[in-house]
């Protein structure tokens, strides 16, 4: 299941983000709902926000090794939501990391796409939104873990 939706969310990602290269301009907005939601392409070398962007290097390494766990871990993580939450983190750790990889200016430094634009809020993409949306899922999960696994023992007796 975990590798069903990393793939997918990271296939996603990469279509939307083919279909955006194809159809905006860098820099000129696209707006959906005024000012507030537009389609903003822009090619970002840091993490969030573009903090860190002469760190593009470390960044990478962190989604790799990311992925590199999760893939390993997998397996051995029971919780049905805990592996839905770092599944979501993980499809969009690989979305995202496929950019650094594959994209100027060059590989392991590549540049990733985002095109989202909400508000005065940073400019961001689907991968990001899954690792936005799974740590919310996962730190659920491990918060209601207890509570969740002692209704499933009250059903069983």
């Amino acid at each position: 299941m975990m590798a069903v939706i990393i793939l997918a969310v990271a296939a996603v990602d990469q279509v939307v983000k083919a279909i955006m290269l194809s159809w905006l301009e860098p820099g000129v907005p696209v707006p959906v709902i005024g000012d507030w939601f537009r389609f903003f392409l822009l090619f970002n070398p840091g993490a969030a926000f573009s903090m860190g962007a002469d760190s593009t290097w470390l960044f990478t390494t962190i989604q790799l090794t990311f992925v590199v766990v999760i893939a390993i871990l997998a397996p051995k993580i029971r919780d049905r939501w805990q592996a839905v939450g770092l599944a979501m983190i993980a499809g969009g750790a690989l979305g995202n990391l496929i950019d650094r990889l594959f994209r100027d200016p060059g590989f392991w430094f590549g540049h990733v796409v985002d095109y989202i634009s909400v508000g005065g809020f940073a400019v961001f993409n689907i991968a990001d939104a899954s690792i936005t949306c799974g740590v919310v899922v996962f730190v659920i999960a491990i918060l209601t873990e207890e509570r969740r696994e002692k209704n499933r023992e009250e059903v069983a007796a």
